[in-house]
């Protein structure tokens, strides 16, 4: 097993048998054993140089396949509530705190909102995710979100999730209850690094309503956001905090520096750096949906098409929330390409 290649046993090996043997061990465990690799054995995965990328992928995508198989999940995702958020997260332009373009508008009316329902039916997808800009929901807000799920799901036939901010017992409840499928909660990053991204709320609100989401019973699609400034430490942090949470889903996210934020003095995060990481979430956390989200644009570029084959098993298609992604054709082509069949999905751990 990989474990038994410890700190002292490494170190006596050469760098290119010690790589093959990480890798092969890691295969052993993921696809032989079936079985989760410890923290430190991630580690020592992690610790390869980008010149190991492409192992790292390949093993990716083997354990993409064996664990959830060929299919892809689409999802589009429609800004029912954008902008005038209280919350200060230093990655987000629709922040009141922060002087960017994006303003607040208000929610959108139902037919808005049923019109891209049906544009994302079109398109061959299973879920829905209505977003809202808040920090969570008010009553009014509340009675909003439950009015419109079973339109919704009576419209188009397609799953809803919902994205509406931090939950009180009352509202998880309420929401399962309603017919929400999935709901949607970012960590977006390690506990240690999280005050250096937001300060209005915490790290443990956000993991509160994670476990509110699965104590009653729907699907939790939890994130990551990519490229803020945390260290290789802080990412396998997240990872293992994500491994304890066990989602359904994870969107992974690239941080697309926005003007007026006080994130946007960063640059994106390199593409092979990009593809490491994808490669490195999927061999964490093998049974989730890993979702393609924003960002991808910007930091592969060209290469998308090699994050579905480091681990990627689903997309986000269409516009952000307030960024422009490329047009649902292009990653229906892509899917095409590839020959990877559009399927509905869920969590197996």
């Amino acid at each position: 097993m990989l474990g038994q290649l410890g700190g002292a046993a490494v170190g006596q090996l050469p760098f290119c048998t010690m790589t093959r043997e990480l890798i092969r061990h890691a295969e052993d465990a993921l696809l032989e054993e079936r079985r989760l690799l410890s923290a430190d054995e991630l580690a020592q995965l992690a610790a390869l140089g980008e010149e190991h990328t492409s192992e790292l992928t390949s093993l990716a995508h083997q354990v993409r396949l064996t664990w959830c198989g060929p299919e892809v999940e689409v999802e589009g995702i429609l800004s029912a509530k954008t902008g005038g958020c209280p919350e200060d997260c230093h990655f987000c332009s629709q922040s009141s705190a922060f002087d960017t373009p994006v303003k607040a508008t208000p929610f959108l009316d139902t037919e808005e909102v049923i019109a891209a329902a049906k544009e994302t039916a079109a398109l061959g997808a299973s879920e829905f995710c209505i977003v809202l800009a808040i920090k969570g929901p008010d009553e009014r807000t509340l009675n909003r979100i439950l009015e419109l799920i079973p339109v919704v799901q009576k419209e188009t036939g397609l799953n809803v999730a919902i994205s509406a901010g931090i939950l009180s017992r009352e509202q998880a409840e309420r929401l399962a209850a309603g017919g929400v499928h999935r709901y949607n909660h970012n960590l977006e990053t390690a506990r240690s690094f999280f005050p250096s991204v937001a300060t209005t709320h915490t790290w443990e609100e956000r993991w509160d309503t994670c476990q509110l989401v699965k104590e009653y019973n729907m699907e939790l699609c939890c994130g990551a956001l990519l490229g803020m400034g945390e260290t290789d430490a802080q990412r396998l942090e997240l990872l293992g905090q994500l491994v304890e949470l066990n989602p359904t889903e994870v969107p992974l996210n690239f941080l697309n520096p926005r003007p007026g934020t006080p994130l946007q003095i960063r640059k994106p995060m390199g593409a092979m750096e990009a593809l490491r990481w994808i490669a490195l979430f999927r061999i964490a956390l093998p049974s989730v949906i890993l979702r393609y989200a924003g960002g991808r644009e910007i930091t592969l570029r060209e290469l998308q098409v090699m994050g579905m084959t480091s681990g990627i098993n689903a997309l986000i298609v269409g516009n952000y929330l307030t960024t422009l992604g490329r047009s649902p054709e292009e990653d229906l082509q892509m899917l095409q390409d590839l020959q990877m069949p559009i399927g509905a999905l869920t969590g197996v751990l």
